[in-house]
């Protein structure tokens, strides 16, 4: 049993929102934030362990953003029974026309559009006759549209991560709370196929006691953030601004989901580092000629970022992120149990007393046995959608709860959670590696909250 004595807070006393955004500010002077809630504040907080929506018959969607993704995902939805897109919003208006007419194609009534400018989603949220607003505009945006969909009586869901600033991480909370709506952060890869294998292994045991878990994003994205390849221009902007980890929930979610965060254990503090950012300036040497302005931009992000996280029970994360270099893909996905391991890119597996000593498995030896039964009755067709099917499960799963009433599979405090290190770590990074606590969103609840079963069964 590892003692909870050595963690840098008392787990009993969550930091309120006041008190963590006014001394997180010391963190980033190379402080460790110490403050703590009163037990009056506590006592006071009446916050909701889920949150229950009646069943739907059919959902009716507004989609704010679709481009790239906005559209996997419009079309992921027209693809499923009980599912009714009402309006599209985007501040180009191709691309809404574009929307519009694959509504339509589908056999679908033509949605509204909005297209008239970058705040046209308030005029949907607040206009329309829906429950569910769905975004994925730039990231600075996604608060906003989740904010005016509760605000007007509508649940909401975003693309990752669900916000960039710890004060907005609390906006999502306690608006999610004070509507008692839905917001849902959309990390497809909770439903990868080894993720969800994993998932079901750490559930039924087989790993053992948990005890440290690896992810990452690591992509070479070089191209989008030098605006050499179409599209996501505003993708630029946080290598520009920012040095720490910015994209961390692809590869934290899924161990976060093995780990019970906010069910049975909490992220508790972090350490964060970056090293030095050379890749960027010098592809920009490399693949742009004289004069081209790109070739004197100034990035503030370090090249790898990482992130040592300790949870309220002792147990470590690494989160690690580098976009900037060549590398192949890679989401790490490692766990680490008393009894095994899994190890991501290749995907392979170690099991005390199965695998052979000392040796690794593949991991296909073990999907006959722990494959979730979402991939095994979808599998075979929706790896033809994007990311090898992923987003289709999360869209299912999503309207399946909600005509189902069902909790959803992450709810806010997920979003919360898993977003606010990608801040946590700037000001980490910016106190030379300083000690950071990690707020509580669930004030306190993750210790009664019942841990997150397999998605859709085993």
């Amino acid at each position: 049993m590892i003692s909870m004595e050595s963690n840098a807070c008392d787990a009993s006393a969550p930091l309120n929102r006041r008190d963590f955004v006014r001394l997180g500010l010391a963190a980033g002077a190379g402080l460790s934030v110490l403050g703590m809630a009163s037990a009056e504040d506590a006592a006071t907080q009446e916050v909701p362990p889920f949150f229950f929506a009646p069943p739907m018959e059919r959902v009716r969607i507004g989609f704010v953003g679709v481009g790239n993704m906005g559209s996997n995902h419009l079309n992921n939805l027209l693809k499923l029974e009980g599912v009714e897109i009402k309006a599209v919003c985007d501040i180009v208006e191709e691309k809404v026309t574009r929307a519009q007419d694959t509504v339509e194609a589908a056999g679908h009534p033509r949605p509204t559009g909005y297209s008239q400018g970058e705040r046209y989603f308030e005029r949907l949220c607040a206009e329309e006759d829906l429950d569910l607003v769905y975004t994925a505009t730039p990231h600075k945006l996604h608060v906003p549209v989740c904010v005016a969909a509760m605000e007007n009586g509508k649940h909401a869901a975003t693309e990752v991560p669900a916000a960039i600033t710890l004060e907005e991480c609390w906006q999502l909370v306690e608006t999610a709370e004070a509507k008692r709506k839905h917001c849902i952060m959309m990390e497809n890869c909770c439903y990868g196929r080894t993720e969800m294998a994993v998932l079901n292994m750490v559930r039924r045991g087989v790993l053992g006691d948990l005890l440290h878990a690896e992810c990452g994003y690591l992509h070479d994205v070089r191209d989008i953030y030098l605006q050499l390849s179409p599209g996501r221009e505003w993708f630029q902007e946080n290598p520009l601004t920012r040095n720490g980890n910015l994209y961390p929930t692809h590869g934290l979610g899924p161990v976060a989901q093995c780990m019970n965060i906010n069910r049975g254990d909490q992220f508790s503090h972090l350490v964060s580092m970056s090293s030095p950012g050379v890749g960027l300036a010098a592809y920009a040497r490399e693949k742009l000629p004289e004069g081209d302005p790109r070739r004197d931009l100034a990035f503030k992000s370090g090249d790898v970022n990482t992130v040592l996280i300790q949870t309220q029970l002792g147990r470590t994360i690494t989160v690690m992120y580098n976009c900037n270099n060549p590398r192949p893909y890679s989401r790490i996905n490692l766990v680490q149990g008393t009894r095994g391991i899994v190890d991501g890119y290749p995907d392979r597996v170690h099991i005390e007393g199965a695998s052979p000593a000392h040796e690794w498995e593949p991991m296909e030896a073990y999907y006959a046995k722990y494959d979730a039964r979402l991939w095994r009755e979808q599998g075979e067709t929706v790896t033809q959608y994007g990311h090898g099917g992923m987003d289709f499960l999360e869209d299912m799963r999503l309207v399946h709860c909600l005509r189902q009433g069902l909790p959803t599979d992450q709810d806010v405090y997920d979003a919360a959670a898993w977003s606010v290190i990608g801040p946590l770590s700037e000001r980490s990074v910016a106190g030379r590696a300083a000690v950071t606590d990690v707020p509580d969103f669930t004030r306190g609840r993750w210790r009664e909250r019942p841990q997150l079963e397999v998605p859709g069964g085993v």
